[in-house]
């Protein structure tokens, strides 16, 4: 029974002392222990803000394509336009620009937009309501829809359809059904028009295409 005694006087400083050590490094262990980041922040540690950015644009409120392409954008026939003329209800509407390239609005009348971009149209429009209509108005134009672009040829369903910003011969296809089963499928001929006049070029289905380009898919001989 002594030697029973002396055995646990001796343990208990041990167990005691490790429970010690153990209880100290989990506390240390605990307070060096940091949140997880994001998959971003360990982007933009190991390449840099600009590819996090890329990678995740809306967390960044990125300027969207489209409004970046309306800027320099060109206006011609067949596009829809929001002309807002702020605190003058009257004359903020949706106009169409005509045949012959302008846009008709209330007091100031007919306004050329062929040719012009968003941005320039705003500025005559400016111009002309300060001619007499109001002391200093501020417009603002933006396009609520483009002129309709033409596919033709050996497509399923050859016809006109509704651009999008950045369209690709490509996605012109899909719209239009797919290629038929004797299309030539490596290039097109796409005729663009603009105020300078017309340019007819074969392409590749990567390239890009503009608001009232007509695509014409060839037929192969093979």
């Amino acid at each position: 029974m002594a030697k029973v005694r002396v055995a646990r006087a001796v343990r208990m400083p041990i167990i005691v002392a490790i429970t010690a050590l153990i209880l100290s490094g989990c506390m240390n262990t605990a307070g060096s222990v940091r949140p997880a980041q994001s998959q971003r922040d360990l982007d933009s540690i190991a390449y840099g803000r600009s590819y996090a950015m890329s990678a995740a644009p809306s967390a960044y409120a990125a300027v969207p394509v489209a409004a970046e392409y309306d800027k320099a954008y060109r206006l011609d026939a067949g596009d829809k336009l929001r002309v807002v003329v702020y605190g003058q209800d009257g004359l903020t509407n949706t106009y169409a620009i005509d045949a012959g390239g302008s846009i008709t609005m209330p007091l100031i009348g007919a306004v050329p937009a062929r040719g012009r971009t968003p941005a320039g149209l705003a500025a005559d429009v400016t111009a002309k309501l300060r001619q007499g209509y109001i002391r200093d108005p501020s417009v603002a134009v933006e396009i609520e829809s483009y002129r309709p672009f033409f596919i033709l040829g050996e497509v399923a369903a050859p016809g006109q359809y509704p651009y999008v910003p950045n369209m690709s011969v490509e996605s012109a296809v899909a719209i239009a059904g797919g290629f038929s089963p004797r299309a030539q499928r490596d290039r097109v001929t796409v005729t663009h028009t603009d105020s300078s006049g017309s340019v007819r070029r074969s392409l590749p289905l990567g390239s890009s295409i503009s608001p009232g380009d007509t695509v014409l898919v060839g037929e192969r001989w093979f």
